[in-house]
């Protein structure tokens, strides 16, 4: 079997030298691989998730022609477009969230062993839950899961399966639809058990993907009023998501998300391409022209095309659209970017077909009441908050995608604080330095890996300022006793989901970890940075220690960051406190 295909393509270096060098001149090498490798995949690995693409839309399919009046595997023309095909498909693609296999599913998200966590943790009580506004809502208090919250989210699981396999109400005339819709009274359930359940938990809400497939199930309760409304409302979140993921790449950090993306290309093997996306490789591994020019275009069709999409109401034009939109997350959907949003970029395009091509026709105009243009303020206003207040937002409502720019953590953990959070918390998943010792054979490789993934973080901008807090959250210590975790890491054994989202290992589940561990003080210290505000050319940053609480915090300038290598950690910081 050809190297590369059944084993990871790692960095050749000579350990024993590689080993004895700083921090940044251990990233250094391995920033270098990662240009013109990515992160060494073996194969087989992207073979797994292309075939869990084709499995999920297998399942979608068939669950679809399981409705009463939806008849033909093939004749795909006569039934795609009807309102209760979309519905279930969006349905369906929650439930595949919420139990854990899309978004963080696997090894390209650091999940060995086991591949996913989410339902393994959700339907177990003792483990740590984050309520989003535990002193304002009533009985959400705590953070530790309870027998209800586990009761609760099986009811998510339970009227999801049977919305999937209940039949239409009937024709709705007003958009062509020969089977009509699910009946309210399941869609009410479903939001109702998301709610409750969300209000006690927020990672089940964004594991959900709440902001995308519980908006559009919202849009659902229109088709009481009107089928015409919920296909407007369904338009509408749709361009808001494109819209607001367009905007929010209006920044510097783009770029870098191209060219580290572009590296970690399973379709683009040679190394002399990969190489062509960094400035000058290998002294300067900043974005190059054609990263810089890749982001522009990118971020030029998803802010512009899904207008065309939206107002030309069918014909050639629309037609080119959707097929500008198609290749567009086609694009993502082969590089199988880290974090494996593969099945929404599919139900994406989905959406550019049985929406914007098979009801073209249906506008502002076409509204018989406020409500759809009400939902869609609803979602766009909180895009706009996220964009202006990320602290206060997740990058997920404020649909900040594949921008760069995301609220980040760093956990400098002693050996002794590993033990403890191995031996308190509720977890399915080890550490995750045990878990690639296991994956990768032997300590020596796990941390040549751990290194690997040190290095892309670099290569994003925001990972410059992470290594540079890092030295001042350890200051006054030997750096030599901690090891460094991405708060990602931390997010996935101890809550059992994790997807690019700093909300989830901030000061909330510092305290949950710290209440279960008893941490001594300077045995935890964490970097948590913000993402920039769109109207801001700065990140604030905290560094907090587990047992005593945040002792300084300050900000990076972006222009700093965006400036600098993937393995400096010299970044200039501005202490405000």
């Amino acid at each position: 079997m050809a190297v590369g295909f059944l084993t990871q393509d790692a960095p050749e270096v000579d350990y024993a030298t590689w080993v004895t060098g700083s921090r940044s001149e251990k990233i250094r090498p391995m920033a270098e691989h990662w240009a013109q490798v990515g992160f060494g995949t073996p194969v087989v690995l992207h073979l797994f998730y292309v075939v869990k693409v084709l499995l999920y839309v297998l399942a979608a399919w068939l669950i679809v022609l399981s409705t009463s009046g939806i008849d033909g595997f093939t004749q795909v023309k006569q039934w795609y477009d009807e309102p209760i095909v979309y519905q279930k498909v969006v349905l369906f693609t929650m439930l595949f969230e919420v139990v854990g296999l899309g978004c963080g599913f696997g090894p390209l998200n650091n999940r060995f062993s086991p591949p996913m966590g989410s339902i393994l943790y959700w339907l177990r009580p003792g483990t740590i839950r984050l309520p989003p506004w535990p002193t304002r809502v009533p009985l959400t208090r705590g953070d530790t899961r309870t027998p209800i919250d586990a009761v609760l989210y099986g009811a998510l699981l339970l009227s999801l399966v049977v919305a999937l396999f209940t039949g239409g109400t009937g024709p709705l005339p007003e958009i062509g639809s020969a089977v009509g819709v699910l009946p309210m009274w399941e869609i009410w359930t479903i939001l109702g058990v998301l709610a409750v359940l969300s209000l006690r938990d927020k990672v089940i809400f964004l594991a959900a993907r709440g902001e995308v497939y519980g908006s559009l199930t919202v849009a659902f309760l229109l088709a009481g009023h009107s089928g015409v409304d919920m296909v407007l409302a369904l338009k509408l979140i749709c361009l808001t998501i494109w819209l607001g993921a367009a905007t929010s790449k209006l920044t510097k950090h783009f770029p870098f998300v191209i060219s580290t993306m572009m590296s970690n290309n399973p379709v683009l093997r040679p190394r002399w391409l990969k190489r062509r996306f960094f400035e000058h490789f290998p002294d300067d591994l900043r974005p190059g022209r054609p990263s810089r020019w890749i982001a522009h275009l990118s971020t030029a069709v998803e802010g512009l095309v899904p207008l065309v999409l939206f107002f030309s109401h069918g014909g050639t034009v629309a037609a080119i659209a959707a097929i500008v939109m198609l290749c567009f997350h086609f694009g993502i959907l082969s590089a199988i970017p880290m974090g494996v949003p593969l099945e929404w970029n599919v139900f994406m395009m989905f959406s550019v077909l049985a929406l914007f091509i098979g009801h073209a026709e249906v506008g502002f105009t076409d509204a018989t009441s406020p409500w759809p243009v009400l939902l869609w303020a609803a979602v766009a206003g909180t895009v706009v908050l996220g964009n202006l207040f990320p602290r206060a937002i997740s990058f997920l409502p404020g649909m900040r995608y594949y921008a760069g720019n995301w609220d980040v953590g760093l956990w400098c953990v002693k050996p002794s604080a590993s033990a403890k959070i191995e031996a308190n918390v509720v977890s399915i998943a080890s550490m995750p330095q045990s878990q690639m010792e296991r994956y990768y054979g032997s300590p020596e490789n796990a941390q040549m890996m751990l290194y690997m993934g040190y290095a892309f973080r670099g290569f994003n901008s925001h990972g410059r300022a992470m290594f540079t807090l890092a030295h001042r959250a350890m200051a006054g210590t030997d750096e030599s006793e901690y090891i460094l975790i991405d708060g990602e890491r931390i997010c996935s054994t101890a809550l059992g989901w994790n997807f690019g989202d700093g909300h989830l290992h901030n000061e909330q589940l510092i305290e949950a970890l710290q209440k279960r561990c008893r941490f001594e003080p300077g045995e935890v210290r964490i970097v948590l940075i913000d993402a920039q505000p769109i109207h801001r050319q700065t990140q604030q940053y905290r560094l907090v220690d587990a047992a005593t609480g945040e002792f300084e915090r300050g900000h990076v300038d972006v222009a700093d960051m965006v400036t600098r290598q993937p393995w400096d950690d010299t970044v200039p910081v501005h202490v405000d406190s």
